[in-house]
């Protein structure tokens, strides 16, 4: 009997294009895998670090806890420590004094020469020197200039021929009118020539005044012809060379001469502020003056209210001043825009606080005033003055040598708590307040406290089935293991 045996199915292989979807599902399995395990690890990190305390040797009830209690007394290891109280706030202080307190007025100035003078030929002629140098001090008188003198010598000659030509004919006449007298007196001529003769001598005479005026005036010319400084100061730029025809008509003449010491500042005062200047001029007061650079940061020069003027601008509501500095040093330039500052009074004995301690709040002005004993502060309501650079004059709230806040001050209140730079730091734990933290693992523990005054430090550590305590403390030290 034939026995039919079914065919033989060969095993379906696999087919290339299924292999890509069962790697792709590895991978992404893959990669959920190693989220999960670095999540884990992350976490097992955070309760590493975070983990509460066990209940082993160290531990809040180990021992070692127990002699951080027998050292330190309540301040011992493990959770049960006191919360710290609020750390008060160390602040800069400073003393209220007495000084002098100068009331000023800024105002904006210009520094203007005393006097300016522009350097022109008296007479015409044409230049043959120039004995300055630009930018140089003269003095009065110095020769600056020389002008072609020969001209002016020819005229002097001439003036003076003429006044000996006619000083001889006025002697003649004179001797002349002797001899008619005395015929006149011996009957010998008439009076007629005698008078017309006495004529003649006093036409002769003023002819001879007018040849020594002429004589003089040519004297000048050439004097004139050497051109000298009318004023002390500085000489600018000069405006013609040597060879150039110049003449008294020239506008712009040869230099200009400006005087640099005294030298004045001019600036305006508000008509607000008149009445007490006015009031010191009226006593005689010297008032100060001080020029400062254009940031106020630099004293340039030093001087002294001068003038007045006698009305008030109505555009700007200002009347206009001047101070006068010796600027024997040069700073000061003809010009020159500079800050100044004219003090008018000195407040004498003012309590003065430096301008940090002084505070603005919804109610005006107020410092903070330091209880030292307590180390707390206090508010105060004062009244504030004239201001320097760096201090402020109270005039009502605050007596000579109260201690106000300077530093620190916005982190305070009322009554605040406050730290000197040159107090100790208060201890951990301060009147039986503690911390407290315990570990263990496998049986093992480590409980630590820590107190302040009266207070200690509990420490166990143990490994398994084996712990060790130790307890330090200020006034007592133990140990235990």
């Amino acid at each position: 009997m034939d026995v039919k045996h079914p065919p033989t199915t060969a095993p379906a292989s696999t087919s290339p294009a299924a292999r890509p979807a069962r790697t792709r599902r590895a991978r992404i399995v893959g990669s959920i895998v190693a989220i999960l395990a670095m999540i884990g690890l992350a976490w097992l990190a955070w309760w590493l670090t975070n983990r509460p305390a066990g209940p082993g040797p160290g531990g809040p009830g180990g021992p070692g806890a127990a002699a951080g209690q027998r050292a330190g007394g309540p301040g011992g290891g493990g959770p049960g420590g006191g919360r710290r109280g609020a750390p008060a706030t160390t602040v800069g202080v400073a003393t209220a004094e007495q000084a002098d307190i100068p009331v000023t007025m800024d105002a904006l100035g210009t520094v203007v020469a005393a006097a300016t003078a522009t350097v022109r030929p008296q007479v015409s002629g044409v230049i043959q020197k120039i004995h300055f140098t630009e930018g140089q001090m003269v003095r009065p008188g110095q020769v600056l200039a020389t002008i072609d003198p020969r001209p002016f010598e020819m005229a002097l000659l001439q003036a003076r021929g003429q006044r000996q030509r006619d000083e001889a004919q006025l002697e003649s006449a004179r001797v002349t009118l002797a001899r008619y007298r005395t015929l006149l007196e011996q009957d010998s001529i008439a009076r007629q020539e005698v008078d017309t003769q006495a004529a003649l001598v006093k036409q002769l005479e003023g002819t001879v005044m007018t040849d020594r005026a002429i004589e003089g005036t040519a004297q000048l010319n050439l004097g004139y012809a050497s051109v000298k400084a009318p004023i002390a100061g500085r000489v600018g730029l000069r405006t013609v060379d040597v060879g150039n025809l110049v003449g008294s008509g020239d506008a712009n003449g040869i230099a200009l001469i400006t005087q640099l010491s005294p030298i004045d500042v001019e600036f305006t005062v508000p008509q607000d502020q008149l009445t007490v200047l006015q009031r010191r001029i009226a006593q005689g007061a010297r008032l100060p003056a001080t020029a400062l650079d254009r940031t106020r940061t630099e004293e340039l020069a030093v001087g002294s209210f001068a003038a007045l003027d006698n009305r008030v601008d109505v555009q700007t509501g200002t009347v206009r001043a001047k101070a006068r500095f010796a600027n024997a040093d040069g700073k000061l330039f003809p010009s020159q825009f500079v800050n100044l500052r004219l003090q008018v009074n000195v407040i004498q004995d003012a309590v003065v606080v430096p301008v940090t301690a002084l505070r603005h709040g919804a109610d005006g002005d107020f410092v903070y005033v330091l209880n030292a004993p307590e180390r707390t502060v206090s508010l105060r309501k004062v009244t504030r003055g004239e201001a320097m650079v760096d201090k402020v004059q109270i005039r009502t709230g605050l007596k000579p040598g109260e201690q106000v806040i300077t530093e620190g001050a916005d982190r305070l209140r009322d009554g605040a708590k406050v730290m000197l730079p040159g107090d100790r730091p208060q201890g951990a734990g301060q009147q039986g307040q503690g911390r407290g933290r315990g570990e263990g693992g496998q049986g093992g523990g480590r409980g630590q406290g820590e107190a302040g005054q009266g207070g200690g430090r509990g420490q166990g550590e143990g490994g398994q089935g084996g712990g060790r305590g130790q307890g330090e403390g200020r006034q007592r030290q133990g140990a235990q293991q």
